[in-house]
């Protein structure tokens, strides 16, 4: 049995980190958040532009974003932080979302409520310098890898990726699922062409429907805006390093998901209910910033990004190990990329040992190891998916 060390929170979930999290309700608090998180040691702030103005399926869509990555076992602490009034998304329903959950240690700040900007700064650092002293006492447990949601995403894919890094992330992840571990591929605009493979390996008929509507479902929502999805998937960078078709590319980006049954269907940015191990397929973009959020929304304490050209993508609380089948990105992009598998192109590494080096990161990343990523501070990945317009 593998372990790992990790943060066991009161609800149980276990934390791979154990962030203070400065948490923004509304981009009007955005800035507020970023202060606070500045002065304060091992805070993280996440920040949005929503919040305000928005339809209610968005405000829905905001809230569940911004609650979840709070709930994320990553997190031990947070202060949520808002300016006035929000429409169906204030501080203390963020809050509450939280809390209840978890039961983790959570406090509220509003701008407006305690006087302007300096007087909320300073609540909101009493605040977090006594959740961050609280924090300090915490030690890593060992525990079975079984409690860990493993998160697997692509980005700036070539033909190197479907070769080599996937199909070695999809190695690593039946390796997770096989320890009781689950794992989730979301992505559903790179399932397309695919979405019988994903079917076959359905747990149950209502799973292997669902992926074939949000497959429809993406595409549609594409055709409504007056664009051919094929229009803008494979992307730019995709065409550059020779992949010709959405379904050449899907063919690549599926191996993520390696070959355990797929047993849930997640909506965006939704939590698995069960602890059913196995791989969790999750509706949402191609988009890489919002994909891994609505994974780290999810749940997902560590994720792999593979990664044909080279990527910098890094979430704020989620760990991101990034690993390319590139020999040329690897050697461009190695202040953030970590594992180079491109000795499965070369004949001088087998993909189950390529397997097993992502793997074994994995375990190192969860148990502590920094991401080059986090050494140098570079979370950029942080975005909430949007259905519908501002108004």
């Amino acid at each position: 049995m593998t372990e790992f060390l990790g943060y066991v929170r009161p609800n149980r979930a276990v934390g791979v980190r154990n962030h203070l999290l400065i948490l923004s309700g509304t981009v009007y608090a955005n800035k507020t958040c970023e202060k606070v998180a500045n002065m304060l040691h091992g805070a993280v702030a996440i920040t949005h532009p929503l919040g305000r103005c928005q339809v209610r399926p968005d405000l829905r869509m905001t809230r569940r974003f911004v609650s979840n990555t709070g709930i994320n076992p990553n997190v031990g602490a947070v202060v949520v932080i808002d300016h006035f009034r929000e429409e169906g998304m204030t501080a203390d329903d963020i809050a509450h979302d939280i809390s209840e959950a978890t039961g983790k240690l959570v406090a509220t700040v509003n701008i407006r409520g305690e006087g302007g900007l300096l007087a909320a700064l300073e609540q909101a650092m009493r605040y977090g310098a006594d959740f961050a002293r609280q924090l300090s006492n915490m030690q890593r447990e060992a525990v079975p890898l079984s409690n860990l949601l493993f998160g697997t995403e692509c980005g700036t894919s070539d033909t190197t990726s479907g070769l080599a890094s996937n199909p070695a992330t999809g190695i690593a992840s039946d390796m997770i699922i096989a320890e009781g571990g689950r794992t989730i591929l979301a992505e559903c605009t790179e399932w397309m062409g695919c979405e019988e493979w994903l079917t076959s390996r359905a747990a149950t008929p209502e799973i292997a429907e669902q992926i074939v509507a949000g497959v429809q479902h993406m595409e549609q929502r594409a055709l409504a805006s007056g664009e051919d999805i094929r229009g803008s998937q494979p992307t730019g960078d995709n065409m550059v390093g020779g992949l010709t078709t959405i379904e050449e590319k899907s063919m690549g980006a599926v191996k993520k998901g390696g070959s355990a049954p797929v047993v849930g269907y997640l909506d965006i940015a939704e939590r698995p209910t069960t602890d059913n191990p196995g791989l969790y397929v999750m509706y949402g973009p191609g988009h890489g910033a919002e994909s891994i959020s609505s994974m780290a929304a999810a749940g997902c304490q560590v994720l792999v990004f593979s990664t044909g050209g080279g990527h910098t993508s890094s979430h704020p609380i989620m760990p991101t190990i990034k690993v390319t089948g590139n020999a040329g990105s690897y050697e461009l992009m190695q202040d953030t990329v970590e594992l180079n598998v491109s000795g499965v192109l070369r004949g001088e590494m087998t993909l189950e040992a390529a397997g097993q080096m992502v793997f074994d990161e994995v375990v190192a990343v969860a148990s502590g190891r920094l991401t080059k990523s986090e050494v140098l501070k570079d979370d950029n990945s942080f975005a909430i998916h949007r259905v519908g317009i501002s108004i």
